[in-house]
């Protein structure tokens, strides 16, 4: 095999198994394990570049065997057929396991086998369908979207500026009596017409007939089909009523509503382009922030400007003030300014000092920095972040597969009415019959409905990402926006992840501050969470002054902290038997909190302070509960921890129903009781643990950017750790799924009033075509509304 070859059949995940030895399977070989014969199209041939892999394809284990996951665009698309015809390509053939497209966002997600078949295998079967597969980088890129946006203007300004001169010479028609106009200039204006036109069905339509053929070579009817039949019906008929004035089609000249329909077509469908980009293109911004190339320092101290592909671990790069770091590293500079609001849910920027970590896909706000990088590419918490973001981008909710699954009869049910009412035109005024016709195939074309949930909740997901909440599955908007009951774990979801220090109880002649000075060189010794709460407490106070004369502690395993003082003074922190003390006697005096975690301080004179622990509930959570049962949701206490804990805490927050001390195998049978019982629910945790009570939940939460995000059962995940944005995810799936239906609603009720007026023919073919086009800017204009920023909880409706 020659070399390019070898680079050819090579990929990321080749590197994931290492070599071929008695008959193991390489790394570098996993993709090239196809031993076909190798022609790949120069234009394909990227798509197998082992950098250019990395940024677009990771391994995944199916049952133990690796498979490939690859995401790209699909250029060309245009609805919900486009999706079809492209899953159809791909489906059954050797090596490919699944194909999925998006067709909103265009994405195609495709598990594939490096055994059998390679990325330029499946783009050019894509290919031969007349689309194509681009990595998301590329097809993002600015360069890119300039390239179609400049095409799709031009057709538009060609079908825009004709369609003003046919007007024009169509006008006299619409103005004068039958003869009035002489035999000569009117065969002159008909001319005049027919070669205006001519650029308008030539060049203006073509993304409608490249469309139309492609998913009639595919034995299917899309939705450009009927729009495309009514395009060329039109003028072949009005060019023979030109060709043979006298003949059957003489009177029936349509070159002005063919070039009128045809511009409002191109107009909705660009800004169509334009309103998509601005619902999922905001998945895409924050999916593709990383630049394209940084500034690398060279071993003299210049800077190389590489791209992003050629970085290593441990190199030192130079990230521009407005740029993003290009991976997780190590501040060299003296001090930098960053936004890691994707990244954390933090909206305000924060500042990292020398030697602090930033991590990718986050912004530097001021000045040039010096990073020196630790981790790249897959590696990278930003790269987990777009995989999750990539996976919710290509799932289609149960509403969309309903709409789409009714688009295809449905087109094929507008060409038998088309067909239709032709024929019965025909028996009442031939002259008509065309114009009813084709009126009929556009007014009907389905594209509001198969946009109507997509458009809705893409437009949500994009809201949510910029605050750092992060949608797993679109589906699961649908399910969050009917829930009845919210589910919340303590440790660490309602509380705060760390214990706090609540209550110091202390001897007669010593005070509150007193008792915690005696405390913090012990204290400030131990890594354990209590010592870690009573030293942040010290310093709080102020009394962190090191009384001199004092050795170093001990640690006694599961008692506390011994520390000895001048002349031989014992002084002890921990449990009350590790301090020499009567936990029950205490309690009986009022020195102690029963059922409350404490730790006890003594000296020489014996007890000398109570400090009563607590978890801490957090800030925000009696605001979130509230606001919850504010919207009719009914809330319980789910936790492992002990009755009287979680007791305590339920009653700070007004919550009635506890269940304690439950294992993970009772969480989720308590779970599906409630289930059973017919709530609708929604599991709230961190993240870290009680995966199958998440997965088992109508809908999951996580909280903290600590989580795993590769690994958690979750459908969003909350990186900033406020419940407050809980309630506001809960406000935005109702409202979404409210947009949904009217969406629904709206794409129904426009077919039931358009289609009876087209077929009594009160609705000509120019008017059919604003129509289309109004139909799908509306939905995609009320679906933009959900990308506006959430509102503060207090203006958070209950419905």
């Amino acid at each position: 095999m020659s070399e390019s070859s070898a680079v050819q059949q090579s990929g990321p995940v080749a590197r994931a198994t290492g070599g071929v030895a008695d008959g193991v399977p390489r790394s570098d070989d996993l993709f090239g394990q196809h031993r076909g014969p190798l022609v790949v199209d120069d234009d394909f041939r990227v798509l197998d570049d082992p950098v250019e892999q990395q940024t677009f394809t990771q391994v995944v284990d199916d049952g133990g065997q690796p498979l490939c996951e690859s995401v790209l665009m699909v250029q060309g698309m245009y609805c919900a057929a486009c999706a079809d015809t492209v899953e159809d390509a791909l489906s059954g053939r050797p090596g490919v396991v699944s194909a999925q497209v998006h067709a909103a966002t265009r994405r195609l997600t495709v598990r594939w086998n490096p055994a059998e078949t390679r990325v330029s295998d499946l783009a050019q079967a894509v290919g031969r369908t007349g689309y194509r597969l681009l990595p998301m980088q590329q097809a993002l890129s600015v360069s890119q979207r300039l390239a179609e946006t400049r095409k799709a203007l031009w057709r538009l300004f060609v079908a825009g500026f004709c369609m003003m001169q046919v007007m024009m010479y169509a006008w006299p028609a619409y103005v004068t009596e039958p003869g009035e106009i002489p035999a000569d200039i009117d065969q002159l204006l008909r001319w005049a017409s027919w070669m205006l036109s001519l650029p308008v069905v030539l060049f203006a339509s073509g993304p409608f007939f490249e469309s139309a053929w492609r998913d009639l070579r595919q034995g299917r009817v899309g939705m450009d089909t009927p729009v495309s039949i009514g395009i060329l019906v039109t003028f072949i008929v009005s060019s023979a009523a030109t060709f043979d004035p006298t003949g059957p089609w003489g009177q029936d000249v349509w070159f002005d509503s063919l070039t009128m329909f045809v511009f409002f077509l191109l107009g909705g469908r660009y800004l169509e382009l334009k309103a998509r980009d601005r619902t999922a293109g905001a998945l895409d911004a924050l999916m593709n922030r990383l630049p394209e190339q940084c500034d690398r320092q060279r071993a003299d101290g210049g800077f190389d400007a590489v791209s992003l592909k050629r970085l290593a671990v441990g190199d030192v790069v130079r990230v521009q003030s407005g740029q993003a770091f290009p991976g997780d590293g190590v501040v060299l500079s003296d001090g930098v300014t960053v936004d890691e609001a994707l990244l954390t849910g933090e909206s305000h920027p924060v500042t990292r000092a020398r030697g602090e970590a930033v991590v990718a896909g986050s912004y530097n706000l001021a000045g040039a920095a010096l990073v020196r990088l630790e981790r790249l590419g897959r590696d990278t918490r930003f790269a987990q972040i777009v995989a999750l973001m990539e996976r919710a981008s290509t799932d289609k909710p149960r509403l969309a597969k309903l709409a789409d699954r009714i688009a295809g009869p449905f087109l094929v049910l507008v060409l038998l009415a088309a067909a239709f009412a032709a024929y019965y035109w025909w028996q009442i005024d031939p002259h008509r019959a065309l114009a009813v016709a084709v009126a009929v195939l556009i007014v009907t074309c389905p594209c509001a409905l198969s946009l109507a949930t997509p458009a809705a909740m893409l437009s949500s997901a994009g809201a949510l990402a910029g605050r750092g909440i992060l949608v797993r599955r679109l589906q699961a908007f649908e399910a969050l926006a009917d829930i009845d009951t919210v589910v919340f774990d303590k440790t660490g979801t309602l509380t705060q992840d760390r214990v706090v220090l609540r209550e110091v109880r202390v001897a007669p002649g010593w005070t509150v501050e007193a008792a915690l000075q005696a405390a913090w060189p012990m204290s400030r010794a131990s890594l354990h969470p209590v010592s870690r709460a009573l030293a942040v407490a010290a310093q709080g106070q102020g009394a962190v002054a090191e009384p001199a004369g004092f050795d170093d502690v001990r640690d006694v395993p599961g008692g506390g902290l011994v520390l000895t003082g001048p002349e031989g003074a014992v002084w002890r922190l921990g449990s009350a038997r590790h301090c020499g003390l009567d936990e029950a006697q205490l309690l009986a005096d009022g020195l102690s909190v029963a059922d409350t975690p404490c730790a006890y301080l003594s000296g020489p004179e014996g007890w000398v302070a109570t400090f009563v622990m607590d978890e801490g509930v957090r800030a925000d959570a009696a605001e979130a509960i509230s606001a919850l049962k504010a919207a009719g949701v009914r809330i319980r206490l789910l936790s492992g921890d002990r009755l009287a804990a979680a007791q305590r805490v339920a009653r700070q927050l007004g919550i009635e129903d506890v269940v304690a001390e439950a294992t993970p195998e009772r969480k989720l049978a308590e779970v599906e009781a409630l289930q059973r019982a017919g709530a609708r629910l929604a599991m709230v945790g961190d993240g870290l643990n009680d995966g199958p009570v998440l997965a088992r939940a109508d809908v999951s939460i996580a909280l903290g950017h600590g989580a795993p995000l590769t690994q958690a059962q979750s459908d969003f995940v909350v990186q900033s750790g406020r419940l407050t944005e809980v309630v506001q995810t809960v406000w935005l799936a109702r409202r979404t799924l409210a947009i949904v239906r009217q969406n629904l609603w709206w794409a129904a009720g426009y077919n039931a009033v358009s289609v009876p007026l087209a077929l009594v023919g009160w609705m000509p073919p120019w008017l059919a075509g604003l129509g289309m086009a109004a139909s799908s800017l509306l939905v995609i204009g009320n679906a933009m509304r959900l990308a506006r920023a959430l509102p503060p909880l207090s203006h958070t409706p209950t419905r």
